[in-house]
């Protein structure tokens, strides 16, 4: 009983985060354009070998734990948020009361654990983009809670599957549609992916993981492509009806939901230009947040009005 309702639903969690992580580095290879150059499908898993072979280096004085665990712990940031996401009204990992409340939790967390990954490595370059992160992550954490309330509204509930429920009538995107543009674009900044990847910049020298090398780096290339993964479910299951739709099985259209979701977010990241820093803040705190206060506020007019 503890194995079926504890363990299993975090393996699981853990084997789609990887496969999605696969699929992420062939997209991205094909979005990128380099898919013509290379063999996009064993590209990912050749580069994967070679990190496995390389040595991990280190800095002077670094805080060793720290620098060890950070990977790993965005990683499992990422597979816990899987495990939070129903893929049919029986299939569910860990069916929570409060799943968007952990989700949002989650959100949190990754910003410690982004901090710690730059902070711990005791070099200028990788410190300097932790702080980027923290300067921006408070802004996508609002944005982020003031859409997911907007989702919850119509549910009456915090719970996942009852949002899913909620949505019979009509997809979140249609009644909130200020509510997924704006999810994604907590979406990018979580992962700091394309426009809003100010953490592990090239202008940093890839920043975070500037002193990062062999197996350390690909755990670390692995968090970032599954939180992408785990974010693009979850974006699913909220505004695009989850598991809800016709002639196919309920985790099969959550998959290709999913799927919809993620190619937008990497599109995205190849199409938009890279912010600089203060510009990112201005965007968030003088335009998108206040949005995002305007989105929660059309969700509750939308609620009323259906109720």
């Amino acid at each position: 009983m503890i194995v079926n309702e504890l363990i299993l639903p975090w393996v699981l969690a853990w084997l789609v985060g990887g496969f999605g992580a696969y699929l992420v580095a062939v997209l991205d290879r094909y979005l990128a354009g380099t898919a013509q150059a290379e063999n996009a499908w064993l590209a990912p898993l050749a580069s994967a070998a070679w990190l496995m072979t390389q040595q991990a280096t280190t800095t002077e004085a670094p805080d060793a734990r720290a620098w060890r665990l950070a990977p790993a712990f965005y990683l499992a940031l990422a597979a816990t948020g899987l495990a939070l996401v129903p893929w049919s009204p029986n299939l569910v990992g860990v069916d929570m009361a409060t799943s968007l409340v952990l989700w949002g939790s989650l959100e949190a967390l990754a910003t410690v654990v982004i901090f710690l990954h730059g902070w711990s490595a005791n070099s200028h370059l990788a410190l300097i983009g932790a702080y980027r992160y923290v300067a921006l992550g408070l802004s996508y954490l609002l944005i982020s809670m003031f859409v997911l309330i907007g989702v919850a509204l119509p549910a009456e509930s915090l719970r996942l599957t009852e949002v899913v429920v909620a949505q019979a009538p009509l997809w979140h995107v249609i009644s909130q549609p200020l509510g997924l543009p704006l999810f994604l674009v907590v979406g990018l900044g979580l992962t700091f992916w394309g426009p809003f990847n100010l953490a592990d910049s090239a202008d940093l020298s890839t920043g975070t993981a500037v002193e990062r090398s062999g197996p350390p780096r690909l755990v670390w290339a692995l968090a970032r492509a599954a939180m992408l993964v785990a974010f693009s479910a979850i974006a699913a299951t909220a505004f695009l009806g989850g598991w809800m739709g016709p002639w196919l099985p309920g985790p099969v259209w959550l998959m290709l939901k999913s799927l919809v979701v993620l190619i937008a977010l990497l599109w995205l990241g190849h199409r938009l230009p890279r912010l600089a820093p203060e510009r990112c803040v201005t965007l968030m705190w003088v335009v998108l947040l206040p949005l995002s206060f305007i989105d929660l506020i059309w969700a509750g007019a939308v609620a009323l009005l259906m109720a």
